[in-house]
């Protein structure tokens, strides 16, 4: 404890170069902690909110377009092997010139209900009639910045006007998988998206077991070969290249930004002036030896790094999930206007902060442990002359 306190008095009479110190490594960490936290809290809701979803999709392709298929596929997949159950869609983007933003139409049976819980949960909740839709938080958002307060007018290919009554909008619950999104009976999606009654946009399918989906999928390719069947294993993989690919990529254009950083503070922690090499001569003539010299050092090192860190953490939690990550979070949400405003999720990852102790703090204490051992061998008399 004596030495300990020792080396808080070294600390505090060179006191503006330490808290620089403290300061610029609070910030390295701080910053790549948020980036990462950000990254991780999303993907973890994603994937959460995947796992709801059903376990294949089936696309009908020409010319790597998206194209209507006709509502008979559905009996010969539904018989086969492993198929719990098998749900055409009606689905689309719906382009709103005023605002310039696309909105993600789908038709549901308000009779029959739908493959998404959500989507239920608000299904069970209608009881109008007619021409009605639900929207998400971020298209009434929008719909209200536009005077749209109780309706809108959907324009049909043909152009005539669609008017459709604004009968409710999604939780916040769900507004990381619906702010873009209108719910609409089925035949009014047809009317919006000029389609016949026996067409379909795609199928959704769910099987009695998860690990058999790749093979019902090839089977499903095999029957049609026009298809494009897509797994939920699938999806996983893109939103995980995906996240992977935008965390890397704001690094990366921060790498030479923190190789600079880190280039000035050893350059600063790893010189040894002259006033701390007379100080290490005195205390050597005094009778202290290089270990202890060195533990000192050690010490003095320890408490400006691994201050650092925990503040540089602390700070990254508490500007991500209670803040809400100001700025940092477009970056993997976006900056559309459709965006949703939800709460990020909380999540900690042990590896991660681990990694990046073992990673800073080692490398901050061998460049401040070295030349201060290289000054604790000079004979005492030559340091202190």
């Amino acid at each position: 404890m004596k030495m300990l306190a020792f080396s808080l008095a070294s600390l505090w009479r060179r006191r503006y170069k330490n808290l620089a110190l403290f300061f610029i490594f609070s910030l390295l960490i701080f910053l790549v902690m948020s980036i990462f936290l950000i990254a991780g809290s999303i993907k973890k809701e994603l994937l959460t909110t995947l796992n709801t979803l059903p376990d294949i999709y089936v696309q009908r392709t020409v010319g790597g377009r998206l194209m209507p298929m006709t509502i008979d596929r559905l009996e010969p997949i539904e018989e086969m092997a492993g198929i719990e159950w098998v749900m055409p869609r009606v689905w689309g983007f719906y382009y709103f010139p005023a605002a310039g933003v696309n909105f993600s139409v789908i038709g549901v049976d308000f009779d029959l209900g739908s493959y998404k819980q959500n989507y239920n949960d608000v299904v069970a909740s209608i009881e109008e009639e007619g021409n009605f839709m639900v929207v998400g938080e971020g298209v009434r958002r929008m719909l209200n910045r536009h005077y749209y307060k109780d309706f809108f007018n959907f324009i049909a290919p043909n152009g005539d006007f669609i008017k459709v009554k604004l009968a409710g909008t999604f939780s916040s619950d769900s507004a990381l998988e619906s702010s873009d999104t209108i719910l609409v009976p089925m035949d009014l999606a047809r009317r919006i998206f000029a389609m016949d009654e026996n067409m379909i946009t795609d199928i959704v399918i769910k099987v009695q077991n998860p690990k058999e989906a790749s093979i019902i999928a090839k089977n499903i390719q095999n029957l049609y070969p026009d298809t494009r069947v897509i797994t939920k294993d699938d999806l996983k993989v893109s939103y995980q290249n995906m996240f992977d690919y935008k965390s890397g990529l704001f690094l990366a254009l921060f790498i030479g930004a923190f190789f600079a950083f880190f280039v000035l503070v050893f350059e600063k922690a790893s010189s040894v002036g002259k006033e701390q090499i007379k100080e290490i001569g005195i205390l050597k003539a005094l009778g202290w030896r290089v270990e202890d010299v060195l533990y000192l050092k050690f010490l003095e090192s320890a408490v400006v790094i691994v201050s650092s860190f925990v503040v540089g953490v602390v700070a990254s939690y508490y500007f991500v999930f209670v803040l809400q990550a100001p700025l940092l979070k477009n970056i993997f949400s976006g900056f559309s206007v459709l965006k949703p405003q939800t709460p990020l999720m909380p999540f900690f990852d042990v590896s991660l902060v681990i990694t990046i102790f073992l990673i800073v703090v080692p490398l901050y204490l061998a460049a401040t442990i070295i030349p201060s051992w290289r000054a604790a061998v000079i004979d005492p008399e030559e340091a202190i002359r």
